[in-house]
């Protein structure tokens, strides 16, 4: 059941729009793949090119390319798997919403390596758009209000609670800023991608509501037909004006 504007969604429509998330999340990784074949084809040029550099004003549009780039194909196995099961709960209640939050997330996630982080290290990798989708899951059903994502989310807070020992300074191997700017706009995302529609159940109750402070109108007095004002009346009822 949907809270946007007070609507319910039916099964049908839910089973299609995960349909859509599924081809779409897919897709996503199809590509972070195909890049993958470029990159080792370069040995790794484009991860050297299109990377982030901390502080490298030239490598600050590259927060929108690193998530596609990989160190090596241990580093892309690793991180495919978490990408297309978080992705798709992230996805599979709108997949306009969840490209909205994908943009966040890689913002958020690239921002936080090119301010903070420390040396002349390039980073790439999904791993940032991992931690964002893991923590819009988690806390997703909390702000829409909604029972069965709540639940989704504290089976994967339980089940996956060990991604969150690498968010944290001192984490080596790992870009740790990256994966903790990931989570901050997996939750803000959550946040700023709520339903704000009225919930379903009071929807009936301010329609009501709304028709009892609707002005009355008042019939019009009758006018036999023939009467030599009965057209003239009948404009004026037209008019609201009777």
């Amino acid at each position: 059941m949907s809270r946007a504007e007070g609507t319910t969604v039916s099964p049908e429509q839910l089973i299609a729009e995960a349909r859509k998330a599924f081809f779409t999340v897919f897709a996503f990784l199809a590509i972070v793949w195909l890049v993958q074949l470029a990159n080792a084809a370069r040995d790794y040029g484009l991860a050297r090119d299109y990377g982030v550099s901390s502080g490298d004003v030239g490598s600050l549009p590259h927060v929108l390319s690193a998530p596609f780039l990989h160190w090596s194909w241990a580093h892309i196995e690793s991180n495919s798997g978490p990408l297309f099961v978080f992705g798709f709960l992230a996805a599979y209640r709108g997949v306009a919403r969840f490209l909205g939050l994908s943009l966040l997330v890689a913002l958020t996630s690239g921002t936080a390596v090119w301010l903070l982080e420390q040396g002349d290290a390039v980073t790439v990798g999904a791993s940032g758009l991992v931690y964002g989708y893991f923590a819009y899951v988690v806390v997703r059903g909390l702000f829409d209000r909604h029972l069965i994502d709540t639940l989704i989310g504290l089976v994967m807070a339980a089940s996956f609670a060990y991604l969150l020992t690498t968010a944290v300074p001192g984490t080596p191997g790992v870009s740790w800023l990256g994966h903790l700017g990931g989570l901050v706009g997996g939750l803000a995302g959550a946040w700023l991608f709520r339903d704000r529609g009225a919930r379903p159940e009071t929807a009936p109750a301010l329609a009501t509501a709304a028709a009892a402070r609707a002005p009355k109108r008042r019939s019009a007095p009758s006018t036999p037909a023939g009467h030599p004002r009965a057209d003239l009346h009948k404009e004026l009822d037209d008019l609201g004006l009777l």
